[in-house]
């Protein structure tokens, strides 16, 4: 591809954003004329009309809209090899503003950010638990890391870090005191303690035809995972929380895993950013640090409980 394509192809994508040839051009520091025989030289090139223009508008051909799918692709995996060219010369300052999920950002997020300030002094953090969805764009955040299925969003980037896994898990003393359930559907005759969101009780999901979803009477609730995991070692019944969360117990013994052969599916857990071509040097190294110190096994698998 030569020096004199990639212009037209950018005055193309210019012309099509701009919606206007004068636009374009005005934008571009060129006479409407020369953004003109750019397009000509593009279509004449490729043998196929990429524009309709009439005096009033202008739109794109199917086969134009497939050339600028395609050709904003090109352009910006260009802009982010040049972002990231000048990110490896630039350092990282500035305030940092993430959005965590509360207990996986306590146990596991913290302590990598901590070694990312010693590392970057000139680096500050503004840090919010919180399991509401946050608008990044909206709110000024530079990163989220967000658990489940992914939210369309055209403006952000979606990179998948780890997996959370949905044991269920009770004290020894609970288990010796009220016994082994042995399916799903024996939780009814146990103490359950539930996480509650917006003021509801989350259902506890299981991989199991009759009982695929657990919702069950509980003479305990709390809005905080935290909370339920110490009422569960105290013994106060059984709790279905992330593996983040209750491995550490699990290999201490202060937890034994139960129903593991119902466990359901695992969810993804990513970390979300703005796009690719406004990254600062803070954030990319972040993300780069937090993805090396997680690796292919997330921190809370290493040496995972046998089921």
């Amino acid at each position: 591809m030569t020096l004199g394509n990639i212009n037209d192809i950018a005055t193309f994508v210019s012309v099509v954003r701009a919606g206007s040839f004068t636009v374009a051009a005005r934008q571009l520091g060129l006479t409407r004329s020369a953004v003109g025989k750019g397009i000509a030289r593009l279509e004449e090139r490729l043998a196929m009309r990429l524009l309709n223009r009439t005096p009033r508008s202008l739109s794109l051909t199917d086969d134009g809209q497939h050339y600028y799918d395609r050709c904003t692709q090109v352009l910006d995996e260009l802009e982010e090899t040049e972002l990231s060219m000048a990110a490896r010369r630039e350092t990282p300052n500035g305030v940092l503003r993430i959005s965590l999920p509360p207990g996986l950002g306590h146990k596991h997020v913290l302590p990598v950010l901590q070694t990312f300030l010693k590392s970057w002094p000139s680096v500050s953090a503004e840090v919010s638990f919180t399991d509401r969805f946050v608008d990044l764009i909206e709110e000024g955040v530079d990163i989220a890391i967000r658990i489940g299925d992914r939210q369309p969003d055209s403006r952000l980037i979606a990179r998948m870090i780890a997996e959370q896994r949905l044991p269920t898990c009770a004290s020894p003393d609970y288990l010796a005191a009220r016994g082994v359930p042995r399916t799903p559907a024996d939780l009814v005759d146990h103490e359950c303690l539930f996480f509650l969101s917006g003021g509801r009780a989350q259902p506890w999901k299981f991989n199991d035809a009759l009982t695929p979803r657990f919702t069950g009477e509980s003479r305990l609730q709390m809005d905080s995972a935290e909370a339920l995991l110490a009422a569960a070692i105290k013994g106060l019944g059984a709790i279905h929380l992330p593996a983040y969360l209750v491995n550490e117990d699990i290999r201490a013994g202060r937890l034994v895993r139960i129903l593991d052969t119902y466990d359901p599916p695992s969810d993804p857990i990513r970390i979300v950013y703005p796009s690719r071509r406004h990254l600062s040097p803070k954030v990319r190294v972040f993300i780069d640090l937090l993805a090396e110190n997680w690796g292919e096994d997330s921190p809370w698998e290493r040496d995972t409980p046998p089921r």
